[in-house]
């Protein structure tokens, strides 16, 4: 599937400094040489060199497996419970079998799931209905700044389901902070938000002009038939190849309608336990471009709990995001269970358990980057 991304321009600065003074006639004999100037560290510098640490740790397996473990160890402190064995013994080399129609179903559904989650956010903050957003991404009319937005958000499911497909995919070039990926990375975005937006205002004509209530339970439905995951994930392959001028080949080859794969059971518990990471992620590369910080100060904020309420809704959007995409992967049956759902319509504690992953990815990540 196609990288995401948004370019960030980061630039190195250094400051040096010296002082002058008149010279004696004579210098004597005793004089020290001057000591040459320091580089001081400067926000744009910070950003550079945590950006590089932070994809070296995005491409690193290792690491991949020990924010897992922590990540799926919150989860069970989150709900009081015992935190049990990450992987079993037998499931170390284990396999079982999945349908390759439904990965390819999963591979083409993360644009989908990055325009679901991201427009609601924006509807909610603008006080829009969802069609009414959804139309603007879809005929181009929607602010820069938003679609960005969006692609942030379509980086992040991209990423989600890749561990899933095999966890060697994260060792990539393309796997990386999406500010340090470039402008060609980003077209593929934009190409599958606006597919995927053009496709559920097709399907949401009959509550056009209906309240925001109305809209959302369309989605709903939508969200949890996998019929039209399926033609959801066909559009987005078929724009994908569009977008590169080439031509569009058969969804599924002859034989994959029933053929299986094995898969790796351990990979897949790693996968499973990613989601609140590239969450993470992503929403504080949003926050560090919006305001300057190092990814460092706001994890650390992250951490304490003193980030700003508007700042924490926009991470648990990314996590639900992420969340969502990883779930045809397991199985698209998964798709029709009641939590699957516009974000806006889940519980108190489906929120919470989204801001204790962010909490804890927090946590580990910023413990890691300053070794």
């Amino acid at each position: 599937m196609n990288s995401r991304i948004v370019p960030l321009f980061a630039c190195v600065t250094l400051l040096t400094g010296c002082a002058g003074a008149a010279a004696p006639t004579a210098a004597p004999p005793t004089a020290k040489p001057a000591v040459p100037p320091t580089a001081i560290p400067t926000p744009s510098n910070a950003r550079a060199e945590q950006l590089n640490k932070l994809q070296t740790l995005l491409r690193d397996p290792a690491f991949a497996l020990d924010m897992a473990q922590s990540l799926d160890a919150a989860y069970y402190k989150g709900q009081g419970q015992p935190v049990p064995a990450f992987v079993k013994p037998e499931e170390e080399t284990a396999t079982a079998p999945k349908s390759v129609k439904e990965e390819k179903i999963a591979i083409n559904l993360a644009g989908f799931y990055a325009v679901e989650v991201g427009v609601g956010y924006l509807a909610e903050r603008d006080k829009q209905t969802p069609l009414d957003v959804l139309e603007a991404v879809a005929n181009g009319s929607r602010a820069n700044a938003d679609m960005l937005l969006l692609a942030r958000f379509a980086n992040a499911t991209w990423k989600a389901g890749q561990p899933f497909r095999a966890l060697n995919r994260i060792t990539r070039d393309t796997f990386g902070p999406a500010g340090l990926l470039t402008e060609v990375e980003l077209k593929k975005d934009f190409v599958q938000i606006k597919a995927a937006a053009a496709k559920l205002v097709e399907k949401m004509q009959d509550v056009k002009g209906k309240d925001s209530a109305a809209q959302l339970a369309r989605i709903q439905v939508l969200l949890r038939d996998t019929a039209f995951a399926q033609e959801m994930a066909q559009a987005l392959d078929a724009a994908y190849y569009v977008g590169q001028g080439q031509p569009v080949p058969a969804f599924l080859k002859p034989g994959e309608e029933t053929a299986t794969n094995p898969k790796s059971v351990k990979e897949e518990k790693i996968a499973i336990n990613l989601a609140g990471f590239y969450a993470l992620e992503a929403g504080i590369g949003v926050i560090s471009e919006r305001g300057g910080e190092t990814p460092l100060q706001i994890m650390d904020g992250i951490a304490k709990g003193n980030r700003s309420a508007d700042e924490m809704t926009l991470l648990a959007r990314f996590a639900n995001a992420t969340w969502k995409a990883g779930q045809p992967f397991r199985s698209l049956s998964r798709i029709t269970r009641d939590t699957f759902k516009p974000v806006s319509l889940l519980t108190t504690d489906d929120v919470k358990k989204d801001l204790d992953q962010i909490q804890a990815a927090a946590i580990k990540l910023a413990e890691a980057m300053r070794k």
